[in-house]
């Protein structure tokens, strides 16, 4: 004996299986992001710092970084944003 699965049953679960994997490339994706805006935030306070306790943030360097990763990777490397 088979039993047919009605078909708004089928579709429900697979919408549902489908949301669910969204939801966890959107959740995956979002992690990453902070994780690599934290490191590039660590990254640019131990280099301006140099081991000091206190960073004297260099306005050239901010600019030429902003520069290059604007010109490799779009919008949102502004200086305001790297500060």
């Amino acid at each position: 004996m088979t039993k047919e699965i009605a078909p708004e049953n089928l579709y429900s679960r697979i919408a549902g299986l489908l949301q669910a994997a969204k939801q966890n490339v959107v959740r995956a994706v979002n992690q990453t992001m902070v994780y690599t805006y934290y490191e590039i935030g660590r990254m640019i306070v131990e280099d301006e710092q140099q081991g000091k306790e206190r960073a004297e943030y260099g306005m050239q360097i901010l600019e030429d970084l902003s520069l290059k990763l604007t010109r490799n990777f779009g919008k949102g490397f502004s200086i305001v944003n790297l500060r």
